[in-house]
């Protein structure tokens, strides 16, 4: 009997340490464990793998600052990323790959678009690295979306769409969830927008997929050639062919074959945010959306707003910012309840047509992933936020997209 005593100990002991695994007590800010049933590091919310506790243990329910609150809190990242530096190369040249690492100062790093964003100034002149001036800049940036912009034809006109936005709330008002607004958002859309081409293969995309997380997407042969016309139809238009041109010019494709086959993978690839093998993909999230954990996920399109609100699916609340334009595409950032589940700050281009939200998208995902991408639009200032998925790779190492939304380059108070 005594010779089994220590053996009872260990077992019990091992025992409470793989119950421990299931809980953040004692774990914030541990780095990954492959062997704990779920995650405590301050990248879990990037990657859907907290522990149950991760935010009542490790973050204390801290809430945006004002400063902060205008800005959209994507469950996909924790606020100290969202609103924190970007990750440097200092002291990182020519450093091997790690797959952990939110951005890279390697050799290939531009090739695959994940260059931390000094890596020009500060890898650029090392021996065996491209010159830094094949970095894209900001300016540059500025320049292609102005040109973006004027290239959407397909955009709605003022009389297009009549908005009734109603009540303005504080960003300390974001997260009470209550509807102070009776009216709905749209009250006109010229929907002969939707035959146009562009829209018409977008619409039908947006049904393809089940919104919960953790249930695995598989899509018919119709489904999978709705894809394909949609990416056929966009590439048609002027918005795409500026795109392509600057970014064929900066030397990141080299043919057009090469960046629709690369937008098919980075916005259509599947993966996995829950227990689903393939449940989630770019697509799905930024313009469908997502539910996990009873909470609306994504979602970052007014035509699926429209659509869903018109079958009565949404209900408006409210919203805490909108955009200093005085014609489409405008921005908005909404609260609002998807048929029984809530979205705190849920932003999106009001009026814009599909390939200019794909575009921009697009262009600060391969420019700026995983960071703010500071864009102009008719003269105002304006951000994209990506962030890269990082559990799984496709082709030699490229990222899919995790999330990408707008926000506003400027504070604006209430």
């Amino acid at each position: 009997m005594r010779a089994c005593f220590p053996l009872i100990v260990a077992m019990l002991c091992g025992l409470a340490w793989a119950g421990n695994l299931e809980s953040c007590t004692s774990r914030c800010n541990e780095k990954f464990n492959r062997d704990a049933a779920c995650q405590c590091d301050r990248r879990c919310p990037q990657h859907s793998d907290c522990c149950d506790d991760y935010e009542h243990v490790c973050t204390g329910d801290k809430g945006p600052t004002e400063s902060e609150a205008f800005l959209e809190p994507e469950d996909e990242a924790p606020a100290s990323n969202l609103y924190s530096a970007p990750n440097s190369c200092q002291g990182r040249c020519r450093e091997a790959y790690d797959r952990h690492h939110p951005c890279h100062c390697n050799v290939r790093c531009q090739e695959f678009g994940n260059c931390c964003e000094d890596f020009g100034s500060l890898c650029g002149n090392h021996e065996g690295f491209s010159h830094s001036s094949d970095a894209i800049t900001r300016e540059e940036l500025q320049t292609i979306s102005e040109k973006i912009y004027r290239a959407d034809t397909n955009k709605a006109q003022k009389e297009d769409i009549i908005l009734n936005s109603q009540n303005r709330i504080s960003p300390g008002e974001t997260g009470d969830q209550v509807d102070r607004c009776p009216e709905p958002l749209f009250t006109y859309v010229n929907e002969q927008l939707f035959s146009k081409p562009t829209y018409a293969a977008f619409i039908n995309l947006l049904n393809n997929y089940q919104r919960a997380i953790g249930h695995g997407e598989h899509f018919s042969a119709q489904q999978l050639a709705e894809q394909g016309v949609f990416l056929r139809e966009v590439m048609k238009t002027e918005v795409m062919k500026e795109l392509y041109g600057f970014l064929h010019q900066q030397n990141r494709y080299s043919s057009e074959q090469e960046f629709t086959e690369d937008l098919k993978n980075m916005w259509f690839g599947l993966y996995s945010r829950g227990s689903e093998e393939g449940d989630s993909s770019g697509f799905e999230h930024v313009f469908s959306g997502e539910v996990k954990k009873g909470k609306v996920t994504g979602f970052h399109n007014w035509i699926r707003f429209y659509l869903q609100e018109k079958e009565g699916l949404v209900d408006y609340y409210s919203h805490n910012y909108d955009g200093p334009w005085d014609s489409y595409p405008d921005v908005l950032t909404m609260q609002f309840n998807w048929d029984g589940y809530y979205k705190e700050m849920g932003s999106a281009f009001i009026g814009s047509s599909p390939e200019f939200e794909f575009a921009l998208y697009s262009l600060c995902f391969i420019a700026r992933p995983g960071k703010k991408c500071h864009l102009s639009l008719s003269g105002y200032p304006l951000a994209i936020q990506t962030f890269t998925w990082d559990k799984t790779t496709y082709g030699n190492g490229k990222k899919y997209i995790a999330t990408a939304y707008v926000v506003s380059s400027t504070q604006q108070s209430s």
